[in-house]
């Protein structure tokens, strides 16, 4: 595989995250060449200079059409806020890019199908970055369910609570414009319907309720601003194979910081899965005598790959940056022509639809299918 050039779009947090996962899967995976960290770019030229000298980057711009267009660049990761990746990504699939852009694929129905038309015209990769699914125990819980350790699947319960939008004091954000999406389910649900599309399927009706905790929000000058999404939805769902669910998502639940807690109910046992105990997954059985039933814990280690590319005994733990590693790695393997666990734009699409009927639910207040 030869190396890749790579331009990168946005140095915040997800920006840095993917930086270090380019610069980290060589190493790791030792079956790659080393990417090139070709450009970034930014908002501003000085901005754009400062971070390329942080992460290592050849040459920087205050205009992100030019890490698009260099044509040393052959990846571009995109990870600005949500209302930019569907011009971004499209622009890159058309100057002859592979697509590495973050979650959600974008803030409309019609800019995602727009955006995998380009992809299907480009014939380049195109994947978004749901990396909780790369986890080696959520892989290894996919393992389980398809081997039929737990029977089949009836019922599945996730949780998602973080706190960054908890402090009613917090001053008015990006997150809480509408430009942004509706809030909660496509800034932050989009993680467990990814999850729950590679553990369970596809998700096919749905009724949701959401609320906005804080009506509005301080601004940074003084005044403030009505708040313009929902950081909370509950919602019900029937899976494809008529499997019922439900999926309950919070930024603004105090305490909770990474919390992506998934309970999955089969006819002989039971997974249970927290994203704040990353590196650990339990297993309930309904065999054996009774009186010694119960569920056990399996930690992650060197036998649920790819774990042993980053440690040699179990116990010791990954991360959430390593995760970003996994997936940067599934998409040489993609972009190589080799099978690969990731989500494409059009599992995203599907991901994407799953969040409109929701939104469309909420407005109408009743069930609502989710086309296929």
């Amino acid at each position: 595989m030869k190396s890749l050039g790579i331009g990168l779009i946005g140095t915040g947090y997800m920006g840095k995250c993917h930086a270090l996962a380019w610069n980290a899967v060589a190493p790791t995976f030792g079956d790659v060449a080393r990417p090139k960290l070709v450009h970034l770019g930014e908002a501003n030229a000085a901005l754009a200079t400062c971070k390329a000298e942080e992460l290592g980057f050849a040459r920087a711009s205050g205009d992100w059409r030019a890490a698009v267009e260099d044509p040393d660049v052959d990846v571009v990761s995109i990870t600005t806020p949500n209302q930019f990746h569907a011009e971004m990504a499209i622009a890159a699939l058309k100057a002859g890019k592979h697509v590495w852009c973050e979650k959600p694929m974008a803030t409309s129905a019609a800019d995602a199908v727009a955006m995998l038309e380009a992809a299907k015209a480009s014939g380049k990769v195109a994947a978004l970055g749901y990396n909780y699914i790369q986890n080696p125990a959520v892989r290894h819980m996919r393992g389980l369910i398809e081997q039929g350790a737990i029977g089949t699947v009836n019922h599945v319960r996730v949780e998602m609570d973080e706190d960054f939008m908890a402090d009613p004091a917090a001053t008015f954000g990006w997150k809480s414009e509408a430009a942004s999406g509706y809030g909660a389910l496509d800034d932050f649900a989009v993680h467990p319907l990814s999850l729950l599309s590679v553990l369970v399927g596809r998700i096919a009706s749905v009724v949701v309720d959401m609320a906005k905790p804080y009506a509005e929000r301080p601004l940074a000058d003084g005044g403030s601003r009505a708040v313009e999404t929902h950081d909370i939805a509950n919602i019900l769902f029937r899976l494809e194979n008529g499997a019922s669910g439900s999926l309950l998502v919070n930024r603004s639940a105090w305490g909770r910081k990474g919390r992506i807690a998934i309970q999955i109910f089969g006819s002989e046992g039971s997974l249970l899965f927290d994203q704040e105990r990353m590196n650990e997954l339990q297993l309930f059985q309904a065999r054996g005598p009774v009186a010694e039933q119960g569920f056990r814990t399996i930690l992650t280690g060197t036998s649920h790959p790819p774990y042993d590319r980053f440690i040699p005994a179990p116990g010791h733990g990954l991360g959430f940056n390593d995760l970003k590693v996994i997936e940067a790695r599934e998409l040489m393997r993609r972009i190589a022509g080799e099978p690969a666990h990731l989500i494409e734009f059009e599992t995203g699409l599907q991901i994407e639809r799953s969040v409109h009927a929701m939104a469309r639910s909420h407005e109408v207040r009743g069930w609502v299918d989710v086309p296929g």
